[in-house]
């Protein structure tokens, strides 16, 4: 009977320092408010239309081009930028170069948030998105398919990067035991979560192989495997640069002087990273370009966006990285860093969306109701990453909310 009691009593604290830690911390009238939550409600809004009415009623989707922007940008681009977690994770974990252990919760945080809201739009533009679980039991699709795997390296992955987390969520709790047992399966998990990403991050970009005729020639290759987890890496390091800027100003007073110092150092190591992996990309892009004899193809609109692409945001900024990292120049990193997301997202829009059914007339554009989706999306997203690492210690051990039940 005391026992009863006493568990009684410690589930009702728990169940009010929860209470306690969703209320709103900081002042309401911010920039980042005011912008995003007419935008948030407005595509809540479009969603229940979307959902009462079908995907016609707000979207200029049709059965000839069935995806559009909110997979090609919030999944396809959004899995790239996401990169930086299973990077970082390979870096401290498996090379075990130490100086960048300060960053991993942050980024595995953002990657992990990434994933649950980039994966969570699929149900937006599926048609029928009660069938969502099909490709993972192989109904309709067969366990062979490029499908099939993708889900599961999607499910699996994300919850090595929860596992990988966890830690900091048992801290929050104050719960030391299960702290020792979740950081103790970290190496095990991050094996694992590195192989995952390896292989959906590939596995994306074999999506497309199936759509070789409706793919533009100068974005479609035997090698957009290859070309997705090569991307996907500097892309990873270029939004972990641009994201730890950008914390390091919003969130500024969670930050120790020590961590402030040590993250310009930790900019210049993954600039250069970044540098050679955007220098081995543009490589394999010229190698393809070569040995496809696609020369005849940049002489008009499709070819000089071809060669913005991969000139204006792959070439241009992998120079800036390397020439901002032999000159430690911060501000040179920081807008390569940019360029070469811009670079990454137009990439994958042209593949996913821009160059697909690049023939068809009249071609697909958005509507207003699918950018404000999108928009809804990230900024959700964002609400979600400011909650975490205003209570939880994302950024500096022990920095997170009194002690549950206390």
């Amino acid at each position: 009977m005391n026992k009863g009691i006493v568990v009684i009593g410690s589930f009702g604290q728990f169940f009010r320092f929860l209470i306690q830690e969703m209320k709103p911390r900081g002042p309401w009238l911010t920039t980042f408010n005011v912008i995003s939550i007419p935008v948030i409600l407005t595509g809540l809004v479009i969603l229940y239309f979307r959902f009462v009415y079908g995907l016609g009623s707000v979207t200029n989707l049709t059965q000839e081009t069935p995806w559009g922007l909110w997979k090609g940008f919030n999944v396809v681009v959004g899995v790239a930028l996401a990169g930086g977690a299973y990077v970082i994770t390979f870096v401290v974990y498996v090379m075990r170069m130490e100086k960048y252990h300060s960053i991993v919760r942050a980024t595995v945080l953002s990657g992990l948030l990434a994933y649950t809201f980039y994966a969570g739009t699929l149900l937006l533009e599926l048609g029928r998105p009660w069938f969502a679980l099909n490709p993972y039991i192989g109904n309709s699709f067969g366990f062979s398919s490029v499908l099939f795997l993708i889900c599961w390296h999607f499910l699996l992955y994300m919850v090595a990067e929860f596992i990988e987390f966890s830690p900091a969520i048992a801290e929050w709790l104050h719960w030391e035991k299960a702290r020792k047992i979740l950081k103790s399966l970290t190496l095990g998990t991050v094996i694992l979560g590195i192989t995952l990403s390896i292989l959906h991050q590939s596995g994306l970009g074999a999506l497309f192989l199936m759509a070789k005729s409706k793919i533009h020639p100068l974005w479609y290759s035997e090698f957009i495997p290859i070309l997705f987890f090569v991307s996907s890496i500097y892309a990873g390091l270029a939004m972990i640069i641009v994201e730890g800027t950008l914390s390091r100003r919003v969130f500024k007073h969670l930050f120790t002087p020590d961590h402030r110092h040590s993250f310009n150092d930790i900019i210049f190591g993954l600039s250069k990273g970044a540098a050679i992996t955007m220098f081995v990309y543009y490589f394999l892009k010229a190698l393809l370009f070569i040995h496809d004899k696609q020369w005849t193809m940049i002489n008009d609109g499709w070819g000089y966006w071809y060669l913005l692409e991969v000139l204006g945001f792959v070439l241009v900024p992998g120079f800036m990285f390397a020439f901002g990292f032999r000159n430690r120049s911060l501000n040179i990193i920081k807008t390569a860093s940019v360029l070469a997301l811009i670079g990454i997202v137009l990439n994958r829009l042209n593949i996913s969306v821009i160059a697909f059914n690049w023939y068809v007339v009249p071609h697909y554009f958005p509507t207003w109701q699918e950018f404000v989706v999108a928009l809804t999306v990230i900024f959700a997203e964002i609400w979600v990453l400011r909650w975490f690492v205003t209570r939880m210690p994302v950024f500096t051990s022990g920095h997170g909310t009194q002690r549950a039940g206390n």
